[in-house]
């Protein structure tokens, strides 16, 4: 028998007891759905929609930076073994950090609105050290449009969540594929010498 808090009428009986303090954490893990059902839980009354929509782009932001973090101190922890088997040679890092000069802004705002590609692009964005304020202007940018969409997904159709969450894996995979390939055909024309 399922833990009956993992549904959606369990997970309502703790935003009923806890409010946005259940979905602040949950939203750094996974933003779009938990925007669709909670915002959909506001439309019914259970949440105020402006606290929580602050909270869902700060929660957002949140794992965003996490990411980031990871990117940026994790390089040189790494063995120099496994940094050279991932490919991230020091010639490799000095490209990465140059195109994130060059075009960080849009390297961002193209990764964070696929959704697909987002976490690589974060990772990147701190294993390149892309200083943290334009990350986070940029971030915040493609932040609000990306939340406001799954909101107003969550405020029309929110009842069909189960569903929504099937979309938005499906159109994460469409265009991870596209992006994967493009990326791999830029890493060949500019292969970087080890």
């Amino acid at each position: 028998m399922p833990d009956p808090m993992l549904t959606p009428e369990g997970f309502a009986t703790l935003i009923n007891q806890y409010g946005l303090w259940v979905i602040a954490p949950v939203a750094v893990l996974e933003g779009p759905i938990v925007t669709v059902i909670s915002v959909w839980m506001a439309r019914a009354g259970l949440l105020g929609l402006q606290p929580l929509l602050l909270v869902l782009v700060l929660a957002d932001l949140a794992g965003d930076l996490v990411l980031y973090a990871l990117g940026r101190g994790l390089l040189p922890t790494l063995p120099r073994g496994l940094r050279k088997l991932l490919g991230l040679r020091p010639a490799r890092v000095a490209a990465l950090a140059s195109h994130f000069r060059s075009a960080g802004a849009r390297t961002l705002m193209l990764g964070k609105l696929t959704h697909s590609a987002g976490a690589m692009v974060l990772v990147a964005a701190g294993v390149a050290r892309m200083p943290l304020l334009p990350f986070l202007f940029w971030n915040l940018l493609a932040t609000l449009p990306k939340t406001a969409v799954f909101a107003a997904l969550g405020w029309l159709l929110g009842d069909a969540h189960a569903l929504i969450g099937d979309w938005i894996a499906a159109v994460s995979l469409a265009l991870l594929l596209p992006i994967g390939w493009i990326g791999l055909c830029l890493l060949r024309r500019h292969r970087v010498a080890p």
